[in-house]
Order: structure tokens, then sequence, then C-alpha cells
């Protein structure tokens, strides 16, 4: 390949920067167009008030992840197990005390990376020259031309490119960018029933100023049929001095206001754990449905229903178009693997 080959990346999540710094490793350049105001995706770690990384995206990885797991050794990143031990609880019933059970420590156990998982996306972007990433820029449409490929942002800017990869969900590349010519009628038939993983998910986090349940022998794992948390996990940090929960509320939640929301979720974890939990230092949670993530309702019949399907493989506009992303890789789409396996058949088809 070229060096000077102009090369787009449209989305700066976990895919789309780890493309880029596979491409920058081999001395070719490649300009990444995020259309939200921050880089990550469906990754987010916030900080609480008392500084504790807080996971409001993607979160878990384990050993069935080699390609993440050489990608964060090689940015000189840390993993940690997830704490899991001690007295976990299912709640069948909201009438029913809820069930407890004992786990040990897993012999395979998922990890957490040290800092929080946004430190992968601020590693990636570090590699890479500041002026080939750009913020707030949302693509609009692709053209051919005799040159390359022409974009046209939604700011009615305009770039040139010989080769464009998009790492977007496959949805969102079917609502809001235009083609011309149009792309292969099977492709458009596919593009909207790409299941976008973690769409609509609606996840929560919690900051405390101990970790009381450890204390009483409890390892935070909750999973209920009955509450507003459908499962949750104990979240301190790597050097165990911050401490949370993090988890997942159910769907129906998204109808109320947050402030609802946080009032539930304290009042069932006071049921359950005690009073302590009712004084939290900080809550937060999101609902993942917004413009950047989702185009509306999909109708769905199966997990993962058309990710990594053999149309999203392919190159489009003779060779010059291709798409990446979590929901193209042929395994463990959805998953922070998949995007950065789709990332390195990318690099190597380009």
């Amino acid at each position: 390949m070229k060096s000077e080959e102009r090369i787009i990346i449209i989305g700066g999540g976990l895919s789309g920067l780890t493309l880029a710094y596979l491409l920058s490793k081999r001395n070719s350049s490649a300009i990444v167009l995020e259309a939200s105001s921050r880089l990550g995706g469906r990754i987010q770690t916030i900080k609480g008030a008392l500084e504790t990384p807080l996971e409001l995206g993607a979160t878990w990885f384990s050993d069935m992840h080699p390609n993440l797991l050489s990608l964060i050794d090689e940015l000189g990143l840390q993993k940690y197990p997830q704490f899991s031990k001690g007295i976990s609880l299912f709640q069948t019933k909201s009438f029913e005390q809820p069930q407890k059970f004992f786990i040990p420590e897993a012999e395979n156990p998922s990890y957490r990376l040290a800092g929080g998982t946004q430190l992968l996306i601020d590693a990636l972007a570090q590699n890479l020259p500041d002026k080939n990433i750009c913020l707030n820029t949302k693509v609009a449409a692709i053209q051919e031309t005799a040159n390359g490929l022409l974009l046209e942002t939604s700011g009615k800017e305009k770039l040139q490119a010989d080769k464009v990869i998009i790492c977007i969900p496959p949805q969102l590349t079917a609502t809001q960018i235009r083609f011309s010519p149009e792309l292969p009628e099977a492709l458009y038939a596919v593009l909207p029933a790409v299941q976008t993983w973690m769409a609509g998910a609606l996840k929560f986090v919690l900051e405390y100023e101990s970790a009381f349940w450890r204390n009483e022998g409890y390892s935070g794992m909750l999973y209920s049929h009955a509450g507003i948390i459908t499962e949750m996990y104990d979240h301190t940090n790597f050097e165990e001095n911050k401490f949370g929960f993090t988890g997942f509320l159910n769907s129906g939640a998204a109808t109320y206001p947050q402030e609802v929301r946080r009032e539930f979720v304290l009042r069932q974890l006071a049921e359950l754990l005690g009073e302590q939990a009712l004084t939290p230092v900080a809550y937060f949670d999101k609902i993942w449905t917004d413009e950047f993530i989702s185009a509306g309702a999909q109708v769905i019949q199966r997990p993962h229903q058309n990710n990594g399907h053999p149309l999203l493989q392919q190159g489009y506009m003779n060779g010059k178009l291709f798409f990446t992303g979590t929901e193209t890789a042929a395994e463990f789409a959805g998953y922070m693997e998949g995007a950065v396996i789709a990332a390195k058949s990318a690099a190597q088809r380009i």
C-alpha cells in the first residue's frame, strides 16, 4: 500500500481507533471522523465524586479474547480479575427472600482494565497525531468519483479519500449516510437488520465510600427477576481503595426519570444489603439509545442477528469502501474482542 494513500475511518470507537493504530504501525496515516464529542463509542468510563472509575459501557473481557489481550499488553495496560468471592444473591420474586449462594473465586475469571476501559481508548488515541482525529464530525454522504471517494459532512465540509472504512454500527450507516452510486440492494436489506450490540441497554453505576458489602461477606453479585436491577457486580477499582457497583436495569426502567430509577435502585439494594446502600456518594446511569448508537427500534429475532454477515466482509465502490466494527466480526461480534478482530481484518484488506 502506498504511504500517501488517503484513508478515512468513520467512527472513533474501539474498532476505528484500533484500525488507525494498526495502520500507523506500518507508516500509513488515517483520519478518524467521530460524530460525537468524545472517543470510545460503546466504551465510556466516567469518574465519580471520589474519582472512582465507573463504567457506563463495555467493561469485561476474558482469556477467550486473545486479540484484545494482546492489544492491552502491547499498549502497556493492566488487567485484573472481576471480584466475585462471597455470597451472591438471586431474587426470583419480590415477595420472597432472595436466594443466597456462595461462589469461590473463579478459576477463569472475567477481567477489567485497571483505571477503566477508557484507558484503552486513550492509549490508542495517544499513538495518533491529534490532527488525525476529528470530533463532532458526522458523515452525511459518500460519493464515488474518478479520484476516489468524496465525503460530505453534516456541516457541509468535503473530504477526499482513496479508501473509506466505516466503523459505526451498520444500522446507523443505513439511516445516516447517503451513497452515490447506491450500494447493492442485498446490502441495503441487511444493514438495518444487523443488531447493534448494547443498543437499548440501561447500565447504572454507584459509588460508595466503602465496600460495606464485602465486610458482610457479600460478593456484590446480584441477579433479579423482581426488582429494577436485573444484574449487578462489585465495581471496586484495581487498587481496592475506591468502591462501587455496576450493572444493568430492566429495559422498562428507561421510561422513568433518572431520579426515579435511582430511588428504585437504592430501595432494592437496601432491602438486600442493608441501609448502608441508601447513601451512595454518586449514582449515574445511561440508556444506550442516542443518535450515535441507534436509529430507532430494531426488529431483532435473535441475538447477534446478522453480526459477521458475509456482505459486511466485502469491499464496495470498486474496493474503496469497507465495513468494519464489532458487528462485522466473524467471531465475538458485539464484544471488544470482535472490534479488535474486525480492525485487524480491515488492516489486512486495505
